[in-house]
C-alpha cells in the first residue's frame, strides 16, 4: 500500500494574503463593531495545515522531529514581538486605564507571557465576580495560548504516530497519522458540542474544544495533493470561501455560540480558499489573496493582531466611548500597522535572521533577556500597586463620617469634602466575606453547598440567602442583624444563577437549572424558617414566572423573604467616578434604574407564602439613583452592591425582616 502524497513545500503568497484579509477582519469587526469575526477559526485552520506539513517532511527526512530545534524556531518567531507587547501593555495600562482595574493585570501579564491566558479567562467566564470586570488589554492573548499549546502537543502526537506506523503497525505514517488526526478531531469537535451546550463561556477558551480545528488543517495537508477540481467549480468554490469568511461575524453570534458545531462556518470557507488556491486559475480567488499588498501585510498580521486590542482598550479607556467613529478607528487601524511595521523589522526580523550557528547563543540570550525584563516589568508593577493599595488602605474609619444608607433612613446631610470609601484600587474585592470561603459559592456546579454565619449556636430561627450574587451581596446586612435578631444564615450561592426553575432567555447554564432543583429538593428536606431572595430582575415590570415557580414550590413549607432587585446603573461606577470629581455624573434617573410600577403589584399567581422588601429608596430618591450615598460608594461595578455599603442597608432591613420572622 502506498502512502499518501507528500505535498511540496512552496511559498503560499495566497496564504500571505489569506492571513491579511482575515486580521483585517479581526481588526475591523473590533474596532467598529463590538463582534468576533470568526477569523481566529480560520487561523487555527491555518496553523493546523502548516505545521502538519512541516513536522510530518521533517520527520519523514529526518525520522524525528528534533524538539530543541523546533521549540527554538517557534520562540524566535513568537517570543519577541510578544513579550514587547506584554510589557508595553503593562506600562500603559497604569497610566490610562482607571486603578479600580489594576488588580488583574499582573494575573493577565504572567498568563499571556507563560501561553495560559485563554485558561485564565476560561476560568475568569466561570467565575460571575471576574466576569464583571472591565475587559482586559491581554485578552486578545488567548488565541495565542491555545496555538502554543497547540504546537507542543503536534510534534508528540506525531512522533507518537511516527513510531506506532514504522515499528508496531507496520502501516504508512501519513495514512495512519490521518487515521489519528480523525480521531482528534471526533473527539474533539464532540467534546467542544457538548460544552458549548452546557457551559459556552468556558468552551470558548478550552483548548480540547478548540483542536479539532487544528485537526482539520492537518487532515487538509495531508488529503490536498488528491483533490483535483475543474476550473469553473474550483474559481466559484474559492470565492464562496472567502465571502463565508468575511461575513461569518455577521451571520453569527460567534462569541456566543463557537467553538461548536456553527465553527464550521468559517472553517469550511478557509478549506474552500486553501483547495481552491492549489490549484489556481485566471479569475480566481488566489488572485486576489497573491497581490502585492496583502502579501506585504501578511508579514506583519501577527504584529497587528498583537497590537490592535490594547490600542483599542487604552484609546475607550482615554476618550470614554463605546462606539469608535470611522475616522478615529482608521487612525487605529494605520497605527497598528505601524507599531507592527516597527516591532517586526527592529525587533523580530534580525533575530529570525539568526542562523543555527548563531542560534544556540545569541538567540539563547535574547530570548532571556526578554523574559527576565518582562519578568522584572511584573514584579515592578506588583510593588508599585502593592504600595497604592497600602496609601489608600484606610481602617477604622467614623461611622459620621461614613454613615451611607443611614444618612438616607435618618434624613441626614453627611460631611461634605471627604473622599468616599472604598478606594478604587480595592473596591474590587469590597465583597460579602462569605465568598472567602470557595466551598460557600457554586461556579458550574449542581451539588447544593451550605454555609452556615450569624447565630450558628441554638439560634431562634435559621435564614436561607438563596440564589446569585444579587442575593449574595445582601449577605454583610443580614450578618450585623444576625445577633440582633438571633438567627443563622444558611448560604446557599450559586455565581450568576438566579433562584428560578426556567431561563427563556437562555443566559443561564444547565448546571445552573440543575442546581435549582435540587436546592429545591434540599430545602424540603432540611426548611430553613426563612428563605431570603430577590424578587425581581433588572428593570422588569412583573416578577419573572420561573422565580414563581420556586417560590410555590415551598408555599406551606417555609416563608419567602422576597426583595427587590437593586438599580443597575448604566456605567461602571467605580471607573466613571476616578474619572469624574462630580459624583452626580455617574447617577442616572430612576426611571432607567428602576420599573416605574411596583411589580408585585402588577404580577399573578403570587403564592401566599411571600413577603415582599422595597429597599430602593436607600438607592435613589424620587428622580435620581446614586453612585455613592453618605460617602460610601453603592456599586463595585455597575449593578453589584459594595460590602461596606450593604452593611449600612443592615438599619432599613432590619425593620421588614424583624416582622416577617414575628409573623412565621
Amino acid at each position: 500500500m502506498k502512502d499518501l502524497k507528500q505535498a511540496q513545500k512552496r511559498y503560499r503568497p495566497e496564504i500571505e494574503g489569506l492571513r491579511t484579509i482575515t486580521t483585517l477582519l479581526i481588526v475591523i469587526y473590533h474596532i467598529w463593531l463590538g463582534r468576533v469575526s470568526g477569523g481566529i477559526d480560520v487561523f487555527f485552520v491555518l496553523s493546523g495545515y502548516l505545521i502538519t506539513m512541516s513536522l510530518l517532511s521533517r520527520m519523514e527526512r529526518a525520522g524525528r522531529v528534533r524538539f530543541g530545534e523546533y521549540v527554538g524556531g517557534l520562540a524566535k518567531r513568537l517570543f519577541p514581538q510578544a513579550l514587547l507587547v506584554i510589557i508595553v501593555i503593562g506600562i500603559l495600562a497604569l497610566l490610562f486605564l482607571p486603578q479600580s482595574e489594576w488588580n488583574p493585570i499582573i494575573a493577565h501579564m504572567a498568563a499571556s507571557t507563560l501561553y495560559f491566558e485563554n485558561w485564565r479567562l476560561a476560568f475568569d467566564a466561570v467565575d460571575y465576580l471576574a466576569r464583571d470586570h472591565a475587559v482586559s488589554p491581554f485578552q486578545h492573548f488567548w488565541s495565542l495560548g491555545v496555538q502554543g499549546q497547540f504546537y507542543i502537543f503536534w510534534p508528540i502526537l506525531i512522533t507518537a504516530v511516527y513510531i506506532l506506523a514504522r515499528k508496531v503497525l507496520k502501516t504508512p505514517v501519513r495514512k495512519t497519522f490521518l487515521l489519528a488526526l480523525f480521531v482528534v478531531f471526533i473527539c474533539s469537535i464532540g467534546y467542544s458540542m457538548y460544552q458549548t451546550k452546557v457551559n459556552q463561556p468556558w468552551a470558548y477558551f478550552d483548548t480540547f474544544a478548540r483542536m479539532w480545528e487544528f485537526s482539520v488543517g492537518g487532515m487538509l495537508a495531508l488529503v490536498l495533493p488528491y483533490l483535483f477540481l475543474n476550473k469553473w467549480l474550483n474559481t466559484v468554490l474559492g470565492w464562496l470561501g472567502l465571502s463565508i469568511i468575511c461575513l461569518t461575524g455577521f451571520l453569527l453570534p460567534v462569541s456566543t455560540v463557537f467553538p461548536g458545531y456553527l465553527a464550521l462556518v468559517p472553517i469550511s470557507g478557509a478549506l474552500l480558499v486553501l483547495i481552491a488556491s492549489e490549484n489556481s486559475t485566471k479569475f480566481g480567488v488566489d488572485r486576489l489573496l497573491s497581490v502585492k499588498p496583502l502579501t506585504f501585510l501578511g508579514g506583519l498580521t501577527y504584529g497587528i493582531y498583537l497590537w490592535h486590542w490594547p490600542l483599542l482598550i487604552f484609546y475607550k479607556a482615554v476618550t470614554d466611548v463605546e462606539t469608535v467613529p470611522i475616522v478615529e478607528g482608521i487612525v487605529l487601524i494605520l497605527a497598528t500597522v505601524l507599531l507592527s511595521l516597527l516591532s517586526t523589522k527592529l525587533l523580530e526580523a534580525p533575530i529570525l535572521k539568526l542562523d543555527k550557528k548563531q542560534m544556540n547563543g545569541k538567540l539563547a540570550a535574547v530570548l532571556c533577556g526578554l523574559l527576565v525584563v518582562t519578568g522584572s516589568s511584573i514584579l515592578a508593577i506588583t510593588t508599585y500597586i502593592e504600595k497604592v493599595k497600602a496609601d489608600a488602605l484606610v481602617t477604622g474609619y467614623d461611622e459620621k463620617d461614613y454613615p451611607g444608607a443611614k444618612a438616607v433612613y435618618e434624613n441626614s446631610d453627611p460631611p461634605k469634602g471627604i473622599a468616599p470609601i472604598p478606594a478604587a484600587i480595592d473596591i474590587q474585592s469590597d465583597l460579602p466575606s462569605f465568598y472567602e470561603n470557595p466551598n460557600c459559592f457554586a461556579k458550574n456546579d449542581v451539588d447544593v453547598q451550605k454555609c452556615s454565619y450569624g447565630v450558628v449556636t441554638d439560634p431562634g430561627y435559621t435564614v436561607a440567602l438563596v440564589g446569585g450574587s444579587h442575593s449574595g451581596h445582601w449577605f454583610p446586612a443580614l450578618e450585623v442583624l444576625a445577633e440582633d435578631l438571633n438567627f443563622r444564615i444558611d448560604v446557599y450561592n450559586h455565581d450568576g444563577c438566579r433562584f428560578t426553575n426556567e431561563d427563556p432567555e437562555r443566559h443561564l447554564t444547565e448546571a445552573c437549572l440543575q442546581w435549582n432543583e435540587n436546592l429545591i429538593e434540599h430545602l424540603k428536606e432540611d426548611p430553613p424558617d426563612l428563605v431570603f431572595t430577590t424578587s425581581t430582575l433588572n428593570k422588569r415590570k412583573t416578577i419573572p414566572t420561573g422565580y414563581i415557580n420556586q417560590w410555590k414550590e415551598l408555599e406551606g413549607i417555609t416563608t419567602i423573604f422576597a426583595v427587590r432587585d437593586n438599580p443597575r446603573m448604566k456605567k461602571n461606577i467605580p471607573s466613571c467616578l476616578e474619572k469624574n470629581n462630580n459624583p452626580m455624573r455617574c447617577a442616572i434617573p430612576r426611571d432607567q434604574g428602576v420599573s416605574k410600577e411596583v411589580p408585585w403589584e402588577k404580577t399573578e399567581g403570587i403564592p401566599s407564602n411571600v413577603v415582599f422588601a422595597d429597599l430602593t429608596d436607600y438607592f435613589c430618591d424620587q428622580t435620581t439613583c446614586f453612585s455613592v450615598i453618605g460617602n460610601i460608594i453603592v456599586y463595585r461595578d455597575n449593578n453589584h452592591i459594595t460590602a461596606t455599603y450593604a452593611k449600612t442597608l443592615a438599619l432599613p432591613l432590619k425593620e421588614p425582616l424583624e416582622q416577617a420572622l414575628r409573623d412565621l
